[in-house]
């Protein structure tokens, strides 16, 4: 019989520039979720920009907006390859009160 793989859910947290992005995006890296060869058209990208730093924030800010502030607007999900859902939201407020309610409905068994 195959083993079950275990899904991992994950959501950033943490305050305005902290890197969520990141971390995030380097994490998606890492796990398999993108191709090498799309990092390294964000950091050339990047570069010319004058935001090298920026170019694993860039897998999940994908808004021409929040590639030229260097913010996160929009909320990103992504799903890599090893059973991983990594979710960054944005950092507004009501945003982040909302991801706790999920998550104690969820804890519950409200869902």
């Amino acid at each position: 019989m195959a083993k079950e793989k275990t899904h991992i859910n994950v959501v950033i947290i943490g305050h305005v520039d902290s890197g969520k992005s990141t971390t995030t995006g380097h994490l998606v890296y890492k796990c398999g979720g993108i191709d090498p060869r799309k990092i390294e058209k964000f950091e050339k990208t990047a570069a010319q920009m004058g935001k090298s730093s920026f170019k694993y924030a860039w897998v999940l800010d994908k808004l021409k907006a929040e590639r030229e502030r260097g913010i996160t607007i929009d909320i990103s999900l992504m799903s890599t390859k090893s059973e991983v859902c990594i979710l960054d939201p944005t950092t507004a407020p009501s945003i982040i009160f909302n991801l706790f309610l999920l998550e104690q409905l969820n804890s519950s068994g409200g869902f």
